[in-house]
């Protein structure tokens, strides 16, 4: 399976953004991209092009999805109906390593996404190891019992503390390790500060 192997926290300097909960220190450490020293550490005005580049790397790095994965989900939600970028990150959303880390199984998306690949949970009773698995309302995620007595589910409170608020589309059952996908994500669960009609924009070059 292919993967973005850059250090996330230089992907984070790079885009300007904290990629992973890890990178907040860094970025509020150095701010500047990968690269950039002294006078020249600034990020200078950026053309229209660009701001729209960074914004689609920003989110694919988010989410862990690489370029054509990426490209095939644009165009999937530009047919959808609705905002093409809306239903982009509602797609996005739904993917069941998202589920996972928003239901706090998971410090980050790419751990998330590591559960998945290595075959921890169970979609609907079925054993999935694909993290782009896209959920549906009425799923049900829950762990594999093999996977309960790892010593990462034993200690998951201290390794993935309890997220202070659970999106209302999820409903979590912690003691069970149980995940209930009661509805279909809308743009105000992902984050507010993604610009989703730049990358639109980009694509509609």
């Amino acid at each position: 399976m292919a993967r973005d192997l850059q250090p996330v926290v230089k992907r984070s300097r790079r885009e300007g953004y904290a990629l992973h909960p890890k990178a907040h220190k860094a970025l509020v450490k150095r701010s500047s991209a990968p690269g950039q020293r002294g006078q020249g550490m600034y990020r200078s005005k950026a053309s229209q092009y660009s701001l729209q580049l960074r914004e689609k790397q920003k989110v694919k790095r988010l989410y862990g999805v690489l370029e054509k994965p990426f490209t095939k989900l644009m165009a999937e939600a530009s047919r959808a109906k609705g905002q093409s970028g809306d239903r982009l990150l509602e797609f996005l959303e739904r993917r069941i390593d998202n589920a996972v880390y928003r239901a706090g199984f998971a410090p980050s998306r790419q751990s998330a996404r590591q559960l998945v690949t290595h075959g921890h949970f169970k979609l609907n009773g079925r054993r999935v190891d694909v993290p782009s698995l896209r959920t549906v309302a009425g799923d049900a995620i829950t762990l594999r019992d093999g996977s309960r007595n790892s010593d990462y589910f034993k200690h998951l409170d201290e390794l993935s503390p309890a997220p202070a608020e659970v999106p209302a589309w999820l409903k979590v059952n912690r003691k069970k390790l149980e995940i209930a996908v009661a509805s279909v994500p809308t743009r105000e669960d992902a984050e507010p500060d993604i610009k989703e009609q730049l990358i639109v924009e980009y694509y509609s070059r």
